[in-house]
Order: C-alpha cells, then structure tokens, then sequence
C-alpha cells in the first residue's frame, strides 16, 4: 500500500487543540494523542464515565459488520472517516475472512495520514490502499478508490462514528445519498452515530466541549438517523444500540452489559 501523500508534502497537525479522532484514540487506551486531547478527554468522562466502553463497542460493531459482510460475499470495502488505525482495523478482519478482499480508507486528518503507511498492511491476495480526502467531496473520494476498486461491483460503505461531525447545514443527508448512488446494486451502507434520545442533557455538554474544542458534534434522533438509510433495505435487526448487533459474531466488549444507550448503528443494502 503507497499512502496518499498531502499536495504540499507537510503534514500540518495542530497539537494545540483537542481533535475528536485523537480523543477517540484516547478513549480506546491508545497512544496516538496528545495532552490536549486528554484533558478534553476526562472533561467528556466527568459527563459520561462509559465513554471508553462506548467507544470500544463502537469499535466491536465495526468489526462484527466487517465480518458479516465478508461472510455475504462482499470483497470490497470503502471506509471513509477511518480515524487513527486501532488493531484489529477492518482490513485486517476482511482478510481474515477473506484475503482477496480489496480496501480502501479515507480521512481527512493529517495525524491519519501519519499512521497509515507503517499500520495499513494488506495480504497478498487482496489490496489496501489510504485516501486523503473529505467526506464532503464523494466526486474526489470515488474517483481515487477506483485504482483500488471496481465500483461496478458491489461495495461496503462504512461511515462509523462520522456523521456526528457533519451538520445538516453542511449537507449530511445529502453527503451520504451522493455516495450511495455511486455504490452499485447489493451494496452495504454501514453507520454509526450518536444520538441525544437517551440522555439530551449529557448530549448536549458534550456537545459544547466538542465545539469549544475543534469540531462540533451533531446527536440525531433515531427519526433523523433512519433517513440516511432512504431507499435502502435494513439488514436485520434492523436499527439497534450497543452490542445488539448479532453478538454471535464476536468481538466481545467487556462492561458492554451496563453501558448507557449513547447511538443508534445499521447496516442497509442497496436493492
């Protein structure tokens, strides 16, 4: 895998300022953060202490619908907002289902870019390959993943823990059906998202230390998460919080029993 580089070949990564991948990073015990980070970290635990466990079941469902899809036939893998690669990351559980499965990851963040030439590793049978670019330009996106893949064949889309980040006045809805429409027929669209259903006053300070931070966060109601599925078809069962998601296929988190309900996560096809 040859990692994208930037246009001007610097990697400008702000360490003045916590970033929400390098928090997630954080969250899940890793190493690839910063004091900032950190420290806007434990501000999110004094509201949600169950934010790492969150964070890791988040991380689970990502991998069981990694290897669902592996087990449906699907060899082709789109993950866009891939955050900083945490072992095992999807390509590794796609291969290991199957190693001729072809991925390719896009993010926007430099700190990402950073990572994946030495953790982005592929079998020899399949491909994996890195993306800079943002979500919000799927034109650029398509056209770069189609060295890797052949969109004429059907394509797993994974926006996990992403959306949240994109306001609908920045064009949410309209992001993902861009994308979608550019997935052939028997497609899979994967996405998780947090939602202020369950806890509107926790959501809504974390919200506010996210925006006094680097980025804003954008909860949504189970109604508004639903509509990115649009003409899709849900795999069962359906739309679900935490572990729900066919814990048979393992990747156990432990704690996952007493966590609060902070998302909603689906897998749909495209008929």
């Amino acid at each position: 895998m040859t990692a994208a580089q930037p246009e001007d070949g610097e990697l400008a990564i702000d360490t003045t300022r916590p970033h929400p991948a390098r928090m997630y990073d954080w969250f899940l015990g890793g190493k690839d953060n910063y004091p900032v980070d950190e420290e806007m970290g434990r501000k999110v635990l004094a509201i949600e202490p169950g934010t790492p466990v969150l964070a890791r079941m988040n991380r689970a469902f990502m991998q069981r619908a990694t290897r669902w899809l592996a087990s449906q036939g699907v060899r082709q893998f789109l993950d866009i907002g891939t955050g900083i690669p945490t072992s095992p990351n999807l390509h590794q559980v796609a291969q290991e289902a199957a190693p001729d499965a072809r991925i390719v990851y896009c993010d926007n963040d430099p700190i990402v870019l950073a990572h994946a030439e030495a953790l982005l590793r592929s079998t020899p049978e399949g491909a994996v390959d890195y993306v800079q670019a943002d979500v919000r330009d799927s034109a650029a996106i398509v056209e770069r993943a189609a060295k890797t893949l052949d969109f004429a064949k059907p394509v797993a889309l994974s926006l996990v823990a992403l959306l949240h980040f994109i306001s609908d006045e920045d064009g949410a809805q309209d992001i993902v059906s861009g994308l979608v429409s550019r997935l052939a027929p028997g497609s899979y669209l994967v996405i998780t998202h947090a939602t202020h259903d369950f806890r509107p006053k926790d959501a809504e300070q974390v919200g506010a230390l996210y925006k006094s931070g680097s980025a804003s966060l954008h909860t949504r109601s189970r109604a508004d998460y639903e509509k990115f599925f649009t003409g899709l078809e849900l795999v069962e069962p359906g739309i679900v919080t935490g572990d729900e998601w066919h814990p048979e296929l393992g990747f156990p988190v432990p704690g996952a029993e007493h966590a609060v309900k902070a998302g909603y996560l689906a897998v749909a096809r495209k008929p």
